[in-house]
């Protein structure tokens, strides 16, 4: 059963990845393209990094990957916030379909 985490979350967290990636890309503007940037990003960092874990045989680089996994779990939600509120306060506007239609 140890032997098949890291065959199913590792490339799930892959997938998370790519797809978030290609959300980024196909998203109509700053604000929703945030969300892709940062949810999936977090997930797929999550599935990664506990794919990795029954790997490890020292259980000091077991520590390393939980604080690392407990840092992006803070830090990315964190920046994605900081990043719109930014945005929002140098008065960046959300994409609206009546803008699509104007131009």
């Amino acid at each position: 059963m140890i032997d098949t985490i890291p065959w199913i979350l590792l490339p799930l967290g892959g997938f998370i990845a790519l797809t978030a990636a290609i959300g980024v890309l196909r998203f109509p503007d700053f604000y929703s393209r945030l969300h892709p940037a940062g949810t999936g990003d977090t997930l797929a960092q999550l599935l990664v990094l506990l794919g990795l874990l029954p790997l490890v045989t020292a259980w000091e680089d077991g520590a390393k990957l939980v604080m690392v996994t407990v840092l992006l779990f803070v830090t990315t939600p964190t920046a994605t916030h900081a990043i719109s509120q930014a945005a929002h306060l140098e008065g960046l506007r959300p994409w609206t379909r009546k803008e699509e239609s104007d131009g």
